[in-house]
């Protein structure tokens, strides 16, 4: 009997992220880049206040409850097979996590799955692995979250390695850069923050320092089209982006000494990141002064994309 073939399905991915909200809706075809047909993300800020009270908000619940029911209503438009939607740093986070999630099952419609630390790293590998240039082979990736930051070191025959600590945007603006703009005792403790964690979380990673450097996540796709000035963001023109660590550098100077209503209009930096993008700059600039790399390859594919390549293989298994 001869083995069935592996069809298109058209599928939807959703990351339910502490600081954004992302959703994907693509035709996938083994052995081909998956074709998008819609593509969204919203900064909402699930994870507001998670860090001091370990408790989701109900406005910051209400928020991404609106999201989700208006996107119930995209996804219906498109005749979709399959569905999967993710949560992860917040979430893990809060002691109310139960009654999220069974408001997003009983408002819109849809089973969230809690992802771990070391699930959400393998979802994300999945993503960037879609999308690398021929040739780059060993990589380190890092994956800057609102609530945390991941570390994924993947060489082909080895089984990859995921580090992760407690750092992301959201927290490191709430914990310490609480001065418009941030004071230089601020930045000097965030940045011995972000130090002390990424050294704790590769000491046992060894011969990163061979491997390609690849950054995922709105911090460095911010970054990457600031770095470019666009006016609009352009997926093209930053997948595969090479960021360096002199522009991020200076890109981090031009932040910290603006307040946010100062960063308004700023070239490439996308509405209501104002705020988080400073905190950005300094974990990933600290983290590659820490760690050795003086550029960055940007990728513009990551959970979101991991998620639906992962329920596309499940499928197939599964026919």
């Amino acid at each position: 009997m001869t083995e069935p073939t592996k069809r298109t399905r058209r599928l939807v991915g959703i990351d339910i992220g502490t600081l954004t909200c992302r959703l994907l809706i693509a035709d996938l075809a083994p052995g081909h880049p998956f074709k998008e047909l819609r593509s969204e993300r919203r900064i909402l800020r699930l994870g507001e206040g998670v860090d001091q009270t370990k408790r989701l908000s109900p406005a910051a619940m209400d928020r991404v409850i609106h999201c989700l029911q208006e996107w119930r209503s995209v996804i219906e438009s498109h005749q979709v097979e399959a569905t999967a939607v993710v949560a992860t740093s917040a979430v893990r986070d809060a002691s109310n996590r139960a009654e999220f999630l069974a408001r997003v099952k009983a408002e819109c419609g849809l089973e969230v799955e809690l992802i771990s630390g070391e699930e959400e790293a393998r979802r994300t590998l999945l993503g960037i692995r879609s999308g690398l240039p021929v040739g780059v082979t060993d990589i380190l990736a890092l994956d800057i979250g609102g609530g945390s930051t991941e570390f994924i070191l993947d060489r082909p025959g080895h089984k990859p390695i995921v580090q992760s600590f407690d750092i992301g945007v959201v927290r490191l603006c709430e914990r310490i850069l609480q001065h418009d703009p941030p004071t230089g005792e601020v930045v000097r403790r965030a940045r011995e923050w972000v130090a002390r964690e990424t050294k704790a979380a590769m000491a046992n990673m060894d011969d990163y320092q061979q491997a390609t450097f690849v950054g995922t996540a709105g911090t460095i796709t911010a970054l990457a089209a600031m770095a470019q000035k666009l006016s609009t963001y352009e997926p093209a023109r930053i997948h595969n982006y090479v960021l360096e660590l002199e522009t991020i550098q200076e890109l981090e100077q031009t932040l910290l000494s603006r307040t946010k209503s100062e960063r308004v209009g700023l070239p490439g930096l996308e509405k209501n990141r104002e705020e988080v993008i400073a905190a950005g700059a300094i974990i990933i600039r600290t983290i590659m002064e820490t760690l050795g790399p003086t550029e960055c390859l940007v990728s513009d594919l990551g959970l979101r994309e991991g998620v639906l390549i992962d329920l596309a293989r499940w499928l197939w298994k599964a026919q």
